[in-house]
């Protein structure tokens, strides 16, 4: 991870790619233990390693995450738009402190019961008016769906996930350590009281395979990088009958080269020549509707404000609109001629400082404070 880019989760655990669920969980305990902060207390590159074993644990420990990383890399879990969220049974936090206080408390898991699938997010990018005034796309979204091969049991066709021997069925095993009887996931089948001998060539004995499914996503007008829509029963596949997690929408607006928001309202900036704003003029001037006409008075001064009723953006699930505000930025002309400068010059010894109304005051009150 030291070179930017991150290394494949399957070298930092040392298994293969087809390893198998409890593979995957022995080297990563046997490695936690190694790594631990608590065993290398001050030591930077332990920390950094554990740090990135925790990481790939929590994926590859995970059917759906594992799928996922195995069709789309590390862009399936957060790069590309994607990413799962929320930290499931497979999260190495879980395991290690499910481990450590298991024994002592008797933490378990239910073995056989349904759980629910992991929440999922998409990042949306908008363009500017596709936000203002909303917008149907079409996204596509890698998840894992149920193996038809072998019917989710992760068991290679023709034969059955046998009963586990070490808690025969049970799902936890039980012993006494003290005055307490403690209650333990049993290890060798992870709580499920089955152990698969003979996994599918399909999913590899996860039950599941990795697919993309495309959906049709309607974006009300009025949204706003940060806002997130939620997709409910579009997340990860429930396991044992569960219900599926939800997808989160996060939604990004690209920058607008001529508007900028804030709030409902939309800035727009109005360059016009010093002759323009001197002696008054009518432009056409861009807003989320197209051109409209807007008169500026003689004399304008830069950062003069023109309000624009009701040509700002929509209100989110609301009524109405937000305002459009013209700000006139007034130009000072460049890469003058001869003539020109003569002219100018010729200006302002005509116009004297009754022409500068605010020139004159400024250095008025300069004076008054000065003096």
């Amino acid at each position: 991870m030291s070179n930017g880019e991150k290394r494949d989760y399957y070298d930092i655990l040392g298994v293969h790619r087809n390893a198998a669920d409890t593979e995957i969980k022995k080297a990563y305990r046997k490695l936690a233990v190694q790594y631990h902060p608590d065993k290398n207390p001050g030591d930077k590159e332990a920390e950094e390693n554990f740090k990135e074993l925790s990481e790939a644990y929590e994926v590859l420990s995970d059917p759906q995450k594992r799928a996922q990383y195995d069709q789309f890399g590390h862009a399936g879990l957060g790069g590309g738009g994607f990413s799962s969220g929320g930290f499931g049974a497979g999260s190495p936090f879980g395991d290690i402190f499910g481990d450590i206080f298991g024994d002592i408390f008797g933490a378990t898991r239910q073995r056989g019961r349904g759980r629910r699938g992991d929440d999922l997010r998409y990042d949306l990018e908008l363009a500017f008016e596709e936000a203002a005034f909303g917008v149907e796309t079409k996204i596509e979204v890698p998840y894992a769906k149920r193996c038809g091969n072998c019917g989710g049991s992760g068991a290679k066709p023709g034969t059955e996930p046998k009963v586990c021997p070490n808690c025969r069925g049970a799902g936890q095993v039980r012993f006494q350590q003290g005055f307490f009887s403690v209650s333990k996931t049993c290890s060798p089948c992870g709580g499920e009281g089955k152990i698969v001998e003979h996994p599918c060539p399909d999913c590899r004995g996860s039950g599941s395979l990795r697919d993309t499914k495309s959906l049709s996503v309607k974006i009300p007008p009025g949204v706003e990088t940060g806002n997130r829509l939620k997709l409910a029963n579009e997340g990860g596949q429930g396991l044992k009958g569960g219900p599926n997690g939800d997808l989160y929408v996060y939604i990004a607006v690209r920058e607008h080269p001529l508007f900028k928001r804030e709030g409902n309202d939309v800035i727009c900036e109005i360059p016009v020549s010093f002759t323009q704003a001197a002696l008054g003029c009518e432009l056409e001037i861009p807003t989320l509707d197209g051109k409209v006409s807007m008169k500026i008075p003689e004399g304008s001064q830069s950062g003069r404000i023109f309000r624009l009723r009701g040509k700002g953006v929509p209100v989110l699930q609301g009524y109405g609109r937000g305002d459009q505000l013209a700000i006139v930025r007034v130009e000072t002309p460049t890469n003058l001629t001869r003539r020109q400068k003569e002219l100018l010059e010729e200006f302002a010894r005509e116009s004297g400082e009754d022409a500068n109304p605010l020139r004159k005051n400024f250095f008025e009150k300069m004076k008054d404070i000065l003096s």
